[in-house]
């Protein structure tokens, strides 16, 4: 444990373990979502990211290098913008159609959405939902809060729609803001709707890192 010869291995080691503690904890704010969207490599892929975040840390000593730096600057924010969290379904392969996001408030716009050309939908599913939230989450002492939209469930057909997903309040404290984006599929039986496929293929990204 004191041995000189193994600093840089206890430095990494401390550093590792930061990077894998920064993961869950954005796991645990979005459990919500997660839950409904995510894939098994989830942990192992999220942690990557969070080392990458890390490694903007440029005011830390080695060994102390933290996300709270990384994402002080806005390349550890851009390492996290756009992540998804179920890589079978990712946004940029699913939902063609363009959007808007509000920083202050989180509300997601999307104009003039046709479903059945602009979402890539699998076989099976005959409607989906979309639904925002927007976290905010103190890496240094593990706080966090997170506010969510109404659900916007609508057929897989040619109708035009233009969707605004408004989280219910702009979550407080002095963290790090997410906006995330879920897209989940149905299949209607007998007017009533069905998960397809436990979720296999629902998206859940984050769309702005504020």
């Amino acid at each position: 444990m004191n041995d000189p010869a193994f600093v840089r291995t206890r430095e990494n080691g401390s550093e590792f373990g930061r990077s894998a503690s920064s993961g869950k904890l954005l796991r645990d704010a979005l459990s919500s979502f997660v839950f409904k969207a995510k894939d098994a490599k989830l942990s192992s892929r999220l942690m990557k990211v969070m080392s990458d975040v890390k490694n903007q840390d440029l005011v830390s000593l080695r060994g102390e290098r933290n996300v709270v730096e990384g994402l002080a600057t806005v390349t550890g924010k851009a390492y996290l913008k756009g992540f998804d969290f179920n890589n079978r379904a990712t946004l940029r392969s699913v939902f063609y159609s363009p959007y808007t996001v509000d920083v202050a408030t989180g509300e997601i716009s999307i104009v003039d959405m046709k479903p059945n050309e602009q979402i890539r939908f699998p076989e099976g599913a005959t409607h989906f939902s979309l639904q925002s939230g927007f976290a905010n989450l103190d890496f240094s002492t593990g706080i966090s809060a997170i506010s969510y939209s109404a659900v916007t469930n609508l057929p897989i057909d040619g109708t035009v729609s233009t969707v605004t997903l408004t989280p219910s309040s702009v979550p407080t404290g002095s963290g790090t803001g997410f906006v995330v984006l879920l897209v989940e599929f149905f299949q209607e039986v007998n007017g009533q709707q069905y998960a397809l496929n436990n979720g296999a293929y629902n998206v859940l990204n984050i769309v702005e890192v504020v």
